[in-house]
């Protein structure tokens, strides 16, 4: 997350005063200008929304009936925020959700800054990077990230040379880089990234099913992907880096 980001309306809605508090410390925290508005109920929160609000998180304590409403509330609107549903633990949230993801409610203030400061990205273009030496690959991924919820700006290159040049000019937050590629292979891209201090989070993708380098990957704080994959499975990644633990399918 950088600080060129626009300024975010993040409103949170809880019956406990603890919540409130820790968001407004969050806020104040945060690397990116936030502005918290609170609702302590579906009654108040249904009075603030508008489509100016990017994101509503909920605590699961609130009860189903008065989480609809919100999110009901919210889906009526012609620019809706996406909706979070913060539960400790994550488990104790009604499944299916009715909100647009899921998250472990934070319990100290610097768990409720990274939470808020990557779920903002859900309403803010988020820079991706495709690396990968067969085009119909790149067309494909291209098309599959075109199809989530999250605005992206996606640049493409074909070779791990031609990605850290460009990385020179350009912060990426996400690059999908391809394992097997010539010239530089899709670790030996990452480690040329880090060696740059560049630190976008990473997915490498591959054909092959090698734990070896699945770890090598993880060791390099990649996550690993194998070809084939799916909306689904992009939607997924996209969503932990967004700060969510799920998204729910219905709105994917």
């Amino acid at each position: 997350m950088t600080d060129d980001l626009l300024s975010s309306r993040v409103m949170v809605v809880s019956g406990l005063n603890e919540d409130h508090d820790l968001f407004r410390q969050a806020a104040s925290a945060s690397t990116v200008p936030i502005e918290i508005i609170e609702a302590d109920g579906a009654a108040t929160a249904c009075r603030l929304l508008d489509s100016a609000v990017d994101l509503v998180f909920l605590e699961a304590g609130l009860g189903s009936g008065e989480i609809g409403k919100v999110v009901a509330t919210a889906r009526r609107l012609p620019k809706p925020p996406f909706t979070v549903l913060m539960a400790e633990p994550p488990a104790a949230a009604s499944t299916p959700f009715p909100t647009d993801g899921l998250a472990a409610k934070p319990t100290h203030l610097e768990a409720a800054r990274r939470l808020m400061e990557s779920s903002v990205r859900v309403r803010l273009p988020s820079r991706v990077l495709l690396v990968d030496d067969s085009a119909t690959m790149r067309s494909i991924v291209r098309k599959i990230l075109a199809a989530t919820r999250f605005p992206l700006e996606v640049t493409e290159v074909q070779q791990g040379i031609e990605a850290i040049e460009l990385a020179r000019e350009v912060e990426f937050h996400i690059v999908f880089v391809d394992y097997n590629m010539p010239g530089f292979s899709g670790l030996e891209t990452m480690a040329e990234f880090r060696r740059e201090k560049r630190n976008p989070h990473f997915v490498l993708i591959t054909s092959v099913a090698d734990e070896a380098v699945a770890d090598r990957a993880r060791a390099q704080g990649a996550v690993f992907l194998k070809k084939p994959f799916f909306a689904a499975d992009i939607e997924a990644l996209l969503g932990r880096f967004y700060g969510m633990i799920a998204l729910d399918p219905q709105h994917t």
